[in-house]
């Protein structure tokens, strides 16, 4: 086999029963085109006629019940980015079109936990007796004075509850935002304070990893700094008591009663998510109801083709977008699946375990935990029954082409592997996965329906067969309808939409392969730049992960005062293993043979740990900024840090430099 033989590829039969191949016929028939299965022809057209291609979807999946058919000249009253106007007269609530499918006789929920020991059976939720605890949290929010608009808070673990609440509260217009039990008081008050909550729903704690994790004191904390929140919701997970003056989930929820929906503008808030506030105050990003629902349908039913009797996972915490595009799958009927506790306890192979368990034909997850699987000669196959298995999507960062060979001769030989880059900035992808194309290692498939995303070198001029930025060049739905206290929007502009007015800069690097695949190499802002020439770290990261003795790594590329050029690689040592002469040229080898000889580090320095945000992605600049002699409490917030205490040992690095 060669590098580009495709892992899987498409049937005419298999294109023609999935759901794009039978909406993309459908539209041949209404407007009178020859599209056919052609993923590139339909791509083209769907980006060329924005105002077509969302019309239809809206009306494929009768976004707008009971209202008269979408019109093309109804989709879109300004085409202008930022502020674009979609459907701007119409009304609709996203947690009415999620939950229509409550009379169906499929569970909505299946939820595992951790345990002491490992994993708990799964617990069913149908679908009636969600729309009545949606309601009933509903009715307990109008009762405590909650009105549209208005902010609520989730302190809260990956749990139906979690769910419950968004839905309920996006019922009656009211703005939804969560942080996960993890983060510390500071972290949550950075992110809660910007938004003035008036309910406040918390954990008390959570298992993770073994466990116990003990969360009262920090919901006390919050309670005592947000003068805004004038009731608590107490959810119980380790401890039966309900603080002083809250009121216990089980009393918001026990009034079961059909939900009540808030007919709301098209761009009516849903929620809050934030950025990983790394280098400052996380920003408040704002999404719309239709153009998450609009994003998610096209997202879920089109690319990722699950519906109803599908049973779909992605791992996520609550403070990652990925937990808010997996709720989202309701919208299309499916039944969710959702698992609070550590990825690889009490095994690595845990999630595997999960899609055993619960029949899944979706899994969720990261290039992180398929490559760890990868690494330790997991066998999937040879333990666990994954029949039920359709697909897997990996996204967080680039999938090494390995993971993706791994996969296909570990886990099932016929399972259909889709990549996906996105972002919390948009609540959907941008580059994804089509059961229309082939399955090739290391790379994205196509850039999305309706996403006009492009490779642009600094001149903006679009390249292809080189590394360029990845940018949109026509608008979104799910495009942010604003950032939190930013009323002139000029942070919003800042963040996407510079040097290039008109055009949102995402801070990727694409790369854009003739036969039109795409591959991302990281994140442009971070990008090695020797000699003038730019370089992704997704290649240099490869070669080294390869390599036992390597449990972690990042490289930096630091631009000097003296107009020199510093580009270390700091890696985490495997137990048992120490950085002799020889790891160091079996580093150097590997970089240079499997990436290029530009990428071969100029020291390698071994490091008790690799800090990480929250959702995984490596720390590349808050670290970069640190040796370029930023201030540690300017450079980086470690309450953004998955582990803050290895932030230490490069700030000491940097000032053994003297960079400061």
């Amino acid at each position: 086999m060669t590098a580009d033989t495709p892992l899987w590829s498409p049937t005419p039969a298999s294109i023609a029963a999935s759901r794009l191949g039978r909406f993309a016929a459908w539209v041949d028939e209404r407007r009178g085109l020859s599209l056919g299965q052609d993923y590139d022809a339909i791509w083209t057209w769907s980006t060329e006629h924005l105002d077509q291609f969302w019309a239809d979807v809206a009306t494929w999946f009768d976004v707008f019940p009971g209202e008269a058919p979408v019109r093309d000249d109804e989709v879109l009253g300004s085409r202008a980015m930022p502020g674009a106007e979609w459907f701007p007269e119409r009304t609709l609530n996203l947690a009415q079109l999620a939950l229509r499918h409550a009379s169906d006789d499929r569970p909505a929920f299946i939820a595992v936990h951790e345990t002491e020991t490992g994993l708990s059976d799964p617990e069913e939720l149908s679908w009636a007796s969600l729309r009545g605890q949606v309601g009933a949290f509903a009715a307990t929010l109008r009762g405590l004075g909650v009105q549209r608009g208005d902010r609520v808070a989730g302190y809260l673990p990956n749990v139906p509850e979690a769910v419950v609440a968004f839905l309920g509260c996006a019922s009656i217009g009211a703005v939804w935002s969560t942080c996960a039990p993890d983060f510390g008081t500071r972290s949550v008050l950075d992110r809660f304070a910007q938004i003035e909550p008036v309910v406040l729903v918390a954990v008390d704690g959570y298992r993770f990893n073994g466990k116990e994790h003990d969360r009262r004191d920090v919901v006390a904390e919050l309670r005592a700094a947000l003068p805004t929140v004038r009731t608590t919701i107490a959810l119980p997970r380790l401890h039966v008591e309900v603080p002083d003056g809250a009121l216990a989930w089980a009393d918001a929820v026990a009034d079961e009663q059909a939900p009540v929906f808030e007919a709301l503008p098209f761009d009516h808030p849903l929620w809050i998510v934030f950025s990983s506030g790394t280098t400052g105050l996380p920003k408040g990003i704002v999404h719309g109801h239709g153009g998450v629902a609009l994003e998610q349908l096209k997202q879920g039913g089109l690319h990722i083709d699950v519906g109803p009797g599908d049973r779909f996972y992605w791992y996520a915490s609550t403070a990652w977008i990925m937990w808010n595009i997996a709720t989202c799958s309701l919208l299309t009927g499916a039944t969710v699946v959702v698992h609070d506790g550590a990825p690889g306890f009490p095994t690595l192979d845990t999630q595997f375990a999960v899609a055993e368990a619960t029949g899944l034909t979706y899994l969720g997850t990261s290039a992180g935990y398929l490559t760890a699987c990868e690494r330790a000669g997991l066998r999937p196959v040879d333990t666990r029954d994954l029949s039920a298995l359709r697909s897997i999507g990996s996204t967080g960062s680039p999938l090494p082409a390995a993971a993706y060979e791994w996969v296909y001769s570990s886990v099932k030989p016929d399972v259909f592997l889709g990549s996906l880059s996105g972002g919390t900035d948009v609540a959907t992808g941008f580059i994804g996965s089509s059961l229309l194309l082939p399955v090739v290692a290391g790379e994205l498939q196509r850039p999305m329906l309706g996403v006009a995303a492009a490779s642009w070198d600094e001149a903006g001029h679009p390249v292809v067969g080189e590394l360029g930025e990845l940018v949109v060049t026509e608008p979104m739905p799910s495009m942010p309808l604003f950032f939190w206290a930013d009323p002139d929007g000029t942070r919003y502009r800042e963040a996407y939409f510079e040097p290039w007015p008109g055009v949102w800069r995402h801070g990727d690097w694409l790369e854009t392969t003739p036969t039109g695949s795409c591959i991302i190499t990281g994140r442009s802002d971070s990008t090695l730049n020797r000699g003038g020439v730019r370089m992704g770290t997704a290649d240099l990261y490869a070669a080294v992960e390869s390599i036992p003795a390597i449990a972690d790594c990042v490289v930096l590329g630091v631009e000097q005062r003296d107009g020199g050029y510093w580009m270390p690689l700091f890696v985490q040592l495997a137990p048992g293993f120490e950085l002799t002469d020889a790891l160091v040229t079996e580093i150097r080898d590997a970089v240079r043979r499997d990436a290029s000889p530009r990428h071969v580090p100029d020291e390698v320095i071994v490091v008790p740990g690799v800090p990480h945000t929250r959702t995984g992605k490596r720390l590349e600049v808050p670290l970069k900024r640190l040796f370029q002699g930023v201030a540690p409490e300017k450079a980086l917030n470690v309450g953004a840090v998955d582990d803050a205490s290895v932030v230490d040992h490069y700030v000491q690095l940097a000032a053994e430099r003297g960079v400061r």
